[in-house]
C-alpha cells in the first residue's frame, strides 16, 4: 500500500471519528436511552424464553456478565472505559445472534452457506489425489487437511485481485464504524485479521503504529487473539465440526471496516500462483506445531502418568488438570454441567497449545456421537449434547493461545521496536481478553436439534416411556440416521 493511501484514509476515517465524538456529546441523554433499552430489551428476551426454553440460556447470561465484570476489574484503567463499543458490540452480537440461531431464514442461509463453503473445499481432493496418489486419506491431516489450507488461501488472493474482498469489507465496515465508533488503526487491523493473520494483519497499519496509544495497541493485540484468518477457516472445517457454525462465528464476532489492499499481482494467474506460494509457510508452521506438542504432550502424560501413580491415580492427564482448571469457565458458557469438564479439557488444548489440537479431538467426540454406542465406558463420557458441542465449536474458534502470544509479540515488536515495553506488557492481557465473548451468546440462544440418539430409542422400543414426549423430534432424529446411512452406503 501506497504513503498516500493511508493518509487518505486515516484523514477520512479521523473525520468520520471526530464526527461521531461531536455527536456524542450532543447527545448523551439519547444514548443513556438507548443502552439502558438495549438491556431492557435483553432482560425481557431473557425472561420470555427462559418460560419458553428453560434456564440453562441464564447461565450464559450470567458468564456474559462475569466475563464483563472480570475485564473491567482487571482492566489498568476501569474509569475510562469506553462504554459505546462494549454496548454497541453486545447489541450487534445479540441481533445478529437471534438473527443467525433462532430465525428460520438465518439459520437456513447459513447452514446453507456452511454447506457450499464446504462443497467448495472439497474440490482441493482433486490436487492432493493427484499429488498423494488414491490413499492420501489415509494421512489425513497431511494429505486432506493441509492442502485446503494451499487451496484456500491461492482463492483469497484471486479474490483480493480482482477487488471483491476490498469492497466486501468496505461495505460492511462502514456500518460497523458507524454503530461502533472504533478508530481507524482498530478498525482496519481487525478487519484485516478475518482475511490474514494476526501477525500479518498490522502490516496495514505499519507508518502509525509508533504513534498509537496504548488502548489501540491493545485493542490491535486483542483483534488478532479473538478471530481467526480465512486461510485456516478450511481446515478447522474439515476435521468434521459443524461447518455452518464456524461460518457464522466468524461473522458475528468479527469487527469489520474498509480496507485498501492493492494486490501486486498482474493478472489472475500470477495471484493463484503467489497466493499458493504464500501458503508454503503457513502449512509448514501447523504441521510442524502439531508434530511438536502432540510429543510434547505425550511426554507430560505419561510424566503426569508417572506422577499420577505415586498417588494411586494412574489416569492423572494434562487434559484431566486443564478440564478441572476450565470445568467453571466452560459451565458459565453455558455448556451442560455432565459435559463442562470435557469442554474444560478442550480449552486446555487450545489455550496451552493450539485449536488445532483442540478441533481434532473435539471431532473424535463427534464421531463418537454419531456411531453411537455407550455412552460411558470405565466412568469416562465418550461424547457430549449438540449443544455442548456447538457452544465448543465457538469456544474453540481464535487465535488465543501460548503459542500465538509469542507470535504476536515477535511479530510486533520487529514492526514497532519502540512498542516493544508496551507490546510485552499488554500481550497478555489481550490474550484474555480475546477470548470469546461471543461463546456466552450462543448459549444464550442456541436451540439444537433433537440429542437423543435413535439407535438409544429404538433399542428400548419395548420401553415408550424412554420417548420423548415430542414425535416430531424422534421422527427427525430417525430422519437424520436414515440419511446418514445412505449417505455411507453410496
Amino acid at each position: 500500500m501506497e504513503g498516500d493511501e493511508y493518509i487518505n484514509i486515516e484523514s477520512d476515517l479521523h473525520e468520520n471519528k471526530h464526527t461521531s465524538i461531536d455527536e456524542d456529546h450532543e447527545q448523551p441523554r439519547l444514548k443513556g436511552v438507548l443502552y439502558a433499552a438495549l438491556i431492557i430489551m435483553i432482560i425481557c428476551w431473557l425472561i420470555f424464553d427462559t418460560t419458553k426454553q428453560g434456564s440453562r440460556q441464564l447461565i450464559s447470561f450470567g458468564g456474559l456478565v462475569m466475563y464483563i465484570v472480570l475485564m473491567l476489574l482487571f482492566s489498568k484503567y476501569p474509569t475510562q472505559v469506553a462504554w459505546r463499543p462494549v454496548f454497541s458490540g453486545i447489541g450487534m452480537q445479540f441481533i445478529l445472534g437471534i438473527l443467525i440461531l433462532r430465525t428460520k431464514v438465518g439459520f437456513d442461509v447459513f447452514n446453507w452457506l456452511g454447506i457450499q463453503i464446504q462443497t467448495f473445499l472439497e474440490y482441493s481432493d482433486a490436487g492432493a489425489k493427484f499429488v498423494f496418489g488414491d490413499k492420501y486419506t489415509d494421512h489425513f491431516f497431511a494429505f486432506k487437511v493441509l492442502p485446503i489450507v494451499v487451496f484456500f488461501s491461492t482463492v483469497m488472493s484471486m479474490l483480493y485481485h480482482v477487488g471483491f474482498m476490498q469492497w466486501l469489507v468496505g461495505k460492511v465496515g462502514w456500518i460497523m464504524h458507524v454503530f461502533m465508533g472504533t478508530t481507524p488503526v482498530e478498525s482496519l487491523v481487525a478487519a484485516g485479521n478475518i482475511f490474514v493473520g494476526q501477525t500479518e494483519s498490522p502490516l496495514l497499519v505499519r507508518p502509525y503504529l509508533p504513534y498509537i496509544t496504548k488502548s489501540e495497541l491493545h485493542a490491535v493485540m486483542t483483534a488478532g487473539f479473538s478471530t481467526i484468518a480465512g486461510s485456516v477457516l478450511g481446515a478447522y472445517i474439515s476435521f468434521g465440526v459443524r461447518q455452518g457454525k464456524i461460518t457464522r462465528k466468524c461473522i458475528i464476532f468479527t469487527l469489520w471496516f474498509s480496507l485498501h489492499w492493492q494486490s501486486e499481482s498482474k493478472n489472475l494467474l500470477e495471484a493463484a500462483s503467489q497466493g499458493a506460494s504464500t501458503s508454503i509457510g503457513l502449512v509448514a508452521n501447523i504441521a510442524v506445531n502439531v508434530i511438536s506438542f502432540l510429543a510434547l504432550l505425550s511426554f507430560l502424560d505419561s510424566a503426569l502418568s508417572w506422577v499420577g501413580n505415586l498417588f494411586d491415580y494412574p489416569q492423572l492427564t494434562f487434559e484431566n488438570i486443564c478440564a478441572y482448571v476450565f470445568m467453571p469457565f466452560s459451565f458459565m458458557m453455558g455448556v451442560d454441567w455432565e459435559d463442562s469438564f470435557i469442554v474444560g479439557g478442550l480449552l486446555g488444548y487450545k489455550t496451552f497449545f493450539n485449536e488445532f489440537l483442540a478441533y481434532e479431538r473435539l471431532s473424535k467426540l463427534i464421531q463418537n456421537r454419531e456411531k453411537g454406542g455407550s455412552m460411558y465406558i470405565n466412568g469416562v463420557k465418550q461424547y457430549m449434547t449438540v449443544r455442548s458441542e456447538v457452544i465448543a465449536t465457538y469456544a474453540l474458534c481464535g487465535f488465543a493461545n501460548f503459542g500465538s502470544l509469542g507470535l504476536v509479540i515477535g511479530g510486533l515488536t520487529s514492526i514497532a521496536p519502540s512498542k516493544k515495553k508496551e507490546i510485552a506488557d499488554g500481550a497478555f492481557r489481550a490474550m484474555i481478553a480475546g477470548t470469546k465473548i461471543v461463546t456466552y451468546f450462543t448459549g444464550m440462544l442456541t436451540v439444537p436439534s433433537p440429542e437423543v440418539p435413535c439407535h438409544i430409542l429404538l433399542g428400548n422400543a419395548s420401553n415408550f416411556t424412554d420417548f420423548p414426549a415430542n414425535s416430531t423430534n424422534l421422527v427427525e432424529c430417525c430422519q437424520q440416521l436414515f440419511s446418514r446411512h445412505l449417505h455411507s452406503v453410496s
